[in-house]
């Protein structure tokens, strides 16, 4: 298991769409119960308890992808030595698009929406948003996210009362405009998540999967780990068989959090251009 060491002792972790920073609440314990310095900053003005999010949705509804990436970038910047950085979901394509500004020791995408370039949305993706993407109009809102889409979404390994749970912890309106912004980036010729995919002097990327993810299905993770087969830098892939977009709460949880803290160590500390002056190289995880 990673321990922290004097390269990088501070990991912190981004929330994705529909969920708050207490998505992490489990992965969080368990990496500070390991000595790291654990940040779980929300996004801006999401730092509020789900149940008032979702009777008061007006911080979500005015979320932008480029205003989520600078606020995370400015948090990265006051660190003293760089973290390790990790984003689930949407929160992946923020640690993505933070990783192409250099930040951060080594960035884990923990099944990660695409960056640009990514050209074909599995259905199953579609219809995970479908609650948003429906209505054009839904672009300048907070939509809710019910129970029942939830359970599509996140809880489609649990049992109907364990889904209905986690989304009583967990689940907060989505924000129309960000979803709009992922999904039609091919269409925009300055959208806010293009990256240079050819960049040789960031620092070690992995990529998780689930399975059974509805979200994030293994197809689109692997089409989003061939879009940095360009680059030189550490670009890795591991899919979990039978795992869901559920990654905080789902039984298991535990190998995941595990397996992505040791890559990410390990990497930052051979590897990572950010913290030794040493030749990036090309390597995989299987």
């Amino acid at each position: 298991m990673g321990v922290p060491t004097g390269r990088v002792d501070t990991i912190v972790l981004i929330h994705g769409l529909w969920m708050t920073s207490r998505s992490w609440e489990r992965w969080a314990d368990r990496y500070a119960a390991r000595g790291f310095r654990v940040l779980t900053p929300a996004w801006p003005g999401m730092d509020r308890e789900p149940a008032e999010l979702r009777a008061d949705p007006t911080p979500i509804a005015g979320q932008r992808i480029a205003d989520i990436v600078e606020h995370y970038a400015a948090i990265i910047r006051e660190l003293p030595r760089p973290p390790i950085v990790m984003g689930h979901s949407f929160g992946g394509l923020v640690a993505q698009l933070l990783l192409d500004r250099r930040l951060g020791a080594a960035v884990v995408g923990v099944h990660p929406a695409p960056v640009k370039g990514v050209l074909k949305l599995p259905l199953s993706t579609l219809r995970s948003g479908f609650s948003i993407l429906h209505n054009p109009a839904n672009r300048h809102r907070a939509v809710p996210f019910t129970a029942e889409d939830f359970r599509y979404a996140f809880g489609n390994t649990l049992t109907r009362a364990e889904s209905d749970a986690a989304w009583e912890r967990y689940a907060v309106p989505g924000a129309g405009h960000v979803l709009f912004e992922g999904s039609f980036a091919n269409l925009d010729p300055n959208a806010a998540t293009e990256i240079d995919r050819k960049r040789a002097d960031r620092a070690p990327l992995l990529i998780t999967a689930g399975g059974e993810d509805h979200v994030i299905p293994p197809s689109l993770a692997t089409s989003l780990a061939n879009l940095y087969r360009s680059s030189t830098a550490i670009t890795g892939y591991r899919e979990f068989p039978g795992r869901s977009h559920f990654v905080g709460g789902e039984p298991g949880w535990e190998e995941e959090a595990d397996f992505a803290l040791e890559w990410a160590v390990e990497a930052a500390n051979e590897f990572s251009p950010t913290v030794v002056s040493e030749a990036p190289r090309r390597h995989r995880a299987g």
